[in-house]
């Protein structure tokens, strides 16, 4: 893979590795378990980590849109990072301090600015493989890119993402977003291919 980088447009794009295309940028997100046993939808020899962020991205050369994308079996492309417990990560606090303005169900920050490359490691050895999307409609049209290396979080970081609720502000029985992963599923005759020895 050729690396994560600023685009055109001011869009971030991936290419190269497993990919025969330029990929761009859609979204991001992250899973993550109630403690740190449990967490990320992927695992390594059987270890668990506490999160996962999954940074999608559709093939923007090939397709129109991000829905004509997804149906394709070569559409996407999600560069997951594993997140384990250590010191502060830098570049995450921007999203961890917008926590408390998006504690809840429909609440909105601004980004603007903020560039996700900070949320790489720094090699960027990974596991590829095809596979779906892990939630609905579960569509079979992802190219994994799965990176070896996890990114360091501090347990107050980690705490945070804990801290949000599925629910509205006014909505009595607040539930605590957490849990919002899908366990590891069986490869079901995929072959998953390395880029490293």
């Amino acid at each position: 893979m050729n690396g994560y980088h600023w685009g055109y447009d001011d869009v971030n794009v991936i290419q190269g590795g497993p990919l025969d295309n330029m990929y761009r940028l859609k979204q991001f997100h992250f899973h993550w378990g109630s403690k740190d046993c449990a967490g990320s939808e992927h695992t390594v020899s059987g270890k668990i980590y506490p999160s996962e962020l999954h940074l999608v991205h559709w093939n923007a050369v090939k397709y129109k849109t991000f829905g004509e994308a997804a149906q394709a079996p070569d559409g996407l492309a999600v560069l997951g990072i594993f997140l384990d417990i250590g010191a502060e990560h830098n570049g995450l606090h921007q999203i961890t301090d917008a926590m408390y303005m998006i504690k809840f169900k429909e609440t909105v920050a601004d980004f603007k600015g903020f560039n996700p490359k900070c949320l790489l490691p720094l090699r960027l050895d990974y596991w590829t493989y095809p596979g779906s999307l892990t939630t609905p409609p579960l569509l079979e049209s992802v190219t994994w890119i799965v990176l070896k290396d996890p990114i360091f979080v501090s347990e107050k970081q980690m705490g945070k993402f804990r801290t949000l609720c599925f629910n509205g502000e006014d909505e009595e029985n607040r539930k605590r977003m957490e849990n919002n992963f899908r366990p590891p599923q069986p490869l079901k005759g995929r072959t998953v291919r390395a880029s490293f020895k």
